[in-house]
């Protein structure tokens, strides 16, 4: 049999239905897809001639997946700290991002991102920012997998005037990519407090016509919630119940005001919530109570929102903050255990994006989106159980390789498809803009 690469690693975790850690294992892969995982002993013998990698004291597991990104506002990270949401955004971010905000900025802004999340262990995000299209040839350069968001506001901004104007970019982004196998597209109206019924529903008839999902933000403050009651005399997600926008196709980002006849109708209707624990804290905007949604079999996957309000898109920080703050919600240590964790930020999110044929997971005909993790630095070691070890003691330091599509971005470290120090310094001159105002 022939092979492109052989890797064989200390452990190997496929996100599998036995939450399996696999000991002396090996991932074969074969025309950027895995053809084999097997112990490292019969790969040796199965495979004589193939290039192998050995990674010793290394775990190999799935690509993260960051279900939730605005990917350009790095530029923006530290830029308004230690405000409430709406604070935040209406005297600082909107302000910032009228003035700002270009394809320009959103090139070095996406390029940044996708550095460090491919440093971090990512390989696919799903954004929501303006000029998308800068941001999906950002990531396509980098060769990472993006869902990109079709962005929807009813006010004007810099990228439209209006929803028309809105809807027709990003349809024409959508034809862009049709195909494209590392780019895909999901509608992603902002929210319902800034979105009209009208708009709403236009936008689910699209999505049932294209087949795509939709992103939007979800019962992230009270104070949304009172608004809504106001505005629409009812909740924000009865509101969007009423308009048909419930199910399969719905990523409902942050979730952290919800009662249990709103998990009930979560898990009946198959939508999916988008965990970020970290920006969620920052922000004081509530508890998403994680453990009690996964009981009521609600689909959570996990993002770190943007970095101008979390501050980091390391997924690997947010897998072990959400595994440790959900225990503290539901005040039970045995709540939200590290494989749950884990599968958030892997399979869990590659099911809310649509991608869980694609990536997600280890297995035979899947794409081989990999990373390779380090487990024999002091913070994890000793290793009593390398699963474990991952979700409460890893950090993003500790990751040395990444595949996508059998392709390696990331090299000891460093990027094989990104020029690292160019795209720092076009930070540190944005950061000198933004400071000087000009």
């Amino acid at each position: 049999m022939t092979a492109d690469l052989v890797i064989h690693a200390a452990w190997v975790l496929p996100v599998d239905p036995q939450d399996s850690v696999l000991g002396d294992h090996a991932v074969v892969i074969a025309g950027g897809r895995i053809q084999a995982l097997l112990p490292s002993v019969d790969a040796r013998r199965r495979y004589p001639n193939a290039r192998e990698l050995d990674l010793p004291e290394h775990l190999l597991m799935p690509g993260l997946i960051n279900a939730h990104t605005h990917a350009a506002m790095t530029l923006f990270r530290g830029l308004a700290d230690d405000l409430p949401l709406m604070t935040w955004l209406q005297d600082h971010i909107w302000p910032a991002e009228q003035r700002w905000v270009s394809p320009e900025m959103i090139l070095a802004g996406s390029r940044l991102a996708a550095l460090e999340m491919l440093q971090s262990g990512t390989v696919c995000c799903n954004d929501m920012y303006y000029f998308p299209e800068v941001t999906a040839h950002a990531m396509a350069e980098a060769g990472m997998r993006a869902v990109v968001g079709l962005i929807l506001l009813d006010f004007p901004t810099v990228y439209a005037e209006g929803p028309d104007q809105y809807l027709r970019q990003g349809l024409a982004l959508h034809d862009h990519y049709r195909g494209h196998p590392l780019i895909q597209t999901a509608f992603a109206p902002h929210a319902p407090y800034t979105v009209s019924d009208a708009s709403l529903t236009r936008v689910r008839t699209l999505a049932d016509e294209l087949e795509v999902p939709i992103h939007i933000h979800l019962h992230e403050t009270a104070a949304e919630i009172d608004q809504s009651l106001r505005d629409h005399g009812v909740r924000p997600l009865r509101r969007l119940q009423r308009l048909d926008l419930l199910g399969p196709n719905l990523m409902a980002v942050h979730m952290t005001q919800v009662d249990e006849e709103e998990m009930e109708l979560l898990a009946t209707t198959g939508t999916s919530v988008i965990h970020c624990p970290a920006s969620q804290l920052k922000l004081a905007s509530g508890f998403s109570p994680v453990a009690r949604l996964r009981e009521a079999g609600v689909k959570v996957a996990l993002g770190t929102d943007g970095a101008a309000s979390n501050n980091s898109l390391d997924m690997l920080g947010e897998m072990r903050l959400a595994a440790l703050l959900a225990k503290g919600v539901a005040g039970s240590a045995a709540a939200l255990p590290a494989h749950q964790a884990l599968r958030m930020a892997t399979l869990d999110g590659a099911r809310a994006l649509g991608l869980e044929e694609e990536t997600g997971s280890l297995a035979v005909g899947k794409s081989a989106d990999l990373v390779a993790i380090d487990l024999g630095q002091a913070n994890t070691q000793p290793i009593h159980n390398p699963l474990s070890q991952l979700v409460y003691a890893a950090n993003r330091s500790q990751v040395r390789h990444v595949w996508v599509a059998g392709r390696q971005l990331l090299r000891d470290g460093q990027p094989t498809t990104l020029d690292a120090r160019e795209i720092l310094d076009e930070a540190r001159a944005w950061r000198a803009r933004l400071a000087g105002g000009h």
